[in-house]
């Protein structure tokens, strides 16, 4: 594979189930495959808008691929870095608050140890498919699909998500999936305040006989 001069370039597209994306030259021309084993730095996964700089390769096969690709370096990304710190321990904190909510109802007798054990076990499941996902990512493996992990979530896994998204820096950059994850967790939250009525209390009763 011959290699060509350096070049910066934005990604344009990037398929994170598959691991590959395109990059536009930064002063035009055609857009260039990126496959996420070109990376360098894998310590994040790339998304659309990134900003890389690579060196420009041609194949066998005449095709132009990016290798040798890693970040450029933002022109404010302190400050950025600084504000993403702070406004990433929300989630954590409404999380927490969440996990001592359940606690505390359970201890009422509002519950049964069964929800719990329920929200403790997915979440864990949840925590390693994240994990497993994440490395996956980084060595160019094949990628959890992102309605699988919106499904753990919804099924009582999203505190598990949740740490492992901090924890791990993993999905927080993706708006539609933060926003659809989201969803998920007011989903489930909502069939929890349910079962916390007379009427769901009652179905609970009967389901766990």
């Amino acid at each position: 594979m011959a290699t060509k001069l350096r070049q910066k370039g934005k990604i344009i597209s990037w398929n994170a189930e598959r691991g590959f994306g395109f990059v536009t030259p930064a002063g035009g021309g055609e857009r260039v495959f990126l496959h996420i084993s070109a990376i360098a730095d894998r310590g994040r996964p790339p998304v659309e808008g990134d900003i890389v700089i690579y060196d420009l390769a041609v194949d066998e096969k005449r095709r132009r691929r990016a290798v040798n690709v890693k970040p450029s370096l933002p022109t404010r990304g302190q400050p950025q870095g600084m504000h993403a710190s702070r406004s990433s321990s929300a989630p954590l904190v409404f999380t927490s608050l969440f996990a001592f909510f359940v606690i505390a109802v359970t201890l009422a007798g509002r519950l049964p140890l069964a929800v719990i054990a329920t929200y403790a076990v997915i979440s864990i499941v949840t925590y390693l498919v994240y994990w497993s996902d994440k490395a996956a990512a980084q060595h160019g493996r094949w990628r959890t699909r992102e309605s699988s992990l919106l499904f753990l979530g919804l099924a009582g896994g999203w505190p598990g998500a949740v740490v492992a998204q901090r924890v791990l820096r993993h999905k927080t950059r993706k708006s539609s999936f933060q926003a659809a994850f989201w969803g998920t967790v007011v989903i489930n939250s909502g069939v929890l305040g349910w079962l916390l009525t007379d009427t769901g209390s009652m179905l609970l009763g009967q389901l766990l006989r």
